[in-house]
């Protein structure tokens, strides 16, 4: 008979992976925070500057689609890195009726170290594990997520950390900066609030239809 402990997860149940998988998402989360606290939209602006920089996407649709983010959040989403001086609408040499995003000469430097950062926060998060375990964790996770990438039945306006707390079983989590309703001043209208529903013990929305 093993005497190994096995890692076990709410209730004492051995090997729960969507447990498991919420606690880590949290925890990647929380330590992106602090590095990636003055970019405009956190991780989600640096996973936009990430894929301008690196990525060859033909238009801002195209780039909505290829990270899964509603067109219409993407747009500002975009006016804000804009704003900060981070990338730029240009037309798109090939159809001119697009606009591609382009990074500018501080929005590539501002990536660069931004991704050391990241990188040394992901080996914080990831430090129980030897270097060659968290390579082979990172390339299985990003070849299941590469099989999963049609999201069109996923809340793209929710911010990991929402998806994360729905995993560990909360209710609800503070609104946070990100998810407020924009100054009105905004040249594109206010901003859709993205406010997770609260939800009783069951999980059901109060007066939603249960089916």
């Amino acid at each position: 008979m093993s005497t190994e402990p096995q890692n076990r997860g709410p209730d004492g149940h051995a090997e729960d992976f969507g447990w498991s998988l919420g606690v880590l998402l949290r925890a990647y989360q929380g330590a992106l925070t602090g590095v990636l606290g003055d970019l405009p939209h956190g991780h989600r602006g640096y996973q936009i500057l990430s894929t301008v920089v690196h990525g060859d996407q033909p238009s801002q649709l195209a780039l909505a689609v290829h990270l899964g983010i509603d067109r219409s959040v993407m747009t500002y989403l975009i006016d804000d890195l804009v704003e900060a001086g981070l990338v730029e609408r240009r037309p798109n040499p090939a159809d001119r009726r697009q606009r591609r995003i382009v990074a500018t000469d501080a929005g590539t430097r501002t990536l660069a170290e931004l991704e050391r950062r990241v990188q040394d926060a992901q080996d914080a998060v990831l430090a129980p594990l030897a270097a060659g375990e968290r390579e082979t964790l990172c390339t299985l996770v990003r070849r299941v997520a590469c099989d999963v990438r049609d999201v069109r039945d996923i809340d793209t306006r929710k911010d990991p950390c929402e998806v994360a707390d729905e995993v560990l079983g909360h209710t609800q989590r503070p609104v946070t900066s990100q998810s407020r309703t924009a100054s009105p001043t905004h040249s594109g209208g206010p901003r859709p609030a993205v406010v997770p529903p609260n939800r009783d013990a069951a999980g059901h929305v109060p007066g939603a239809a249960t089916g």
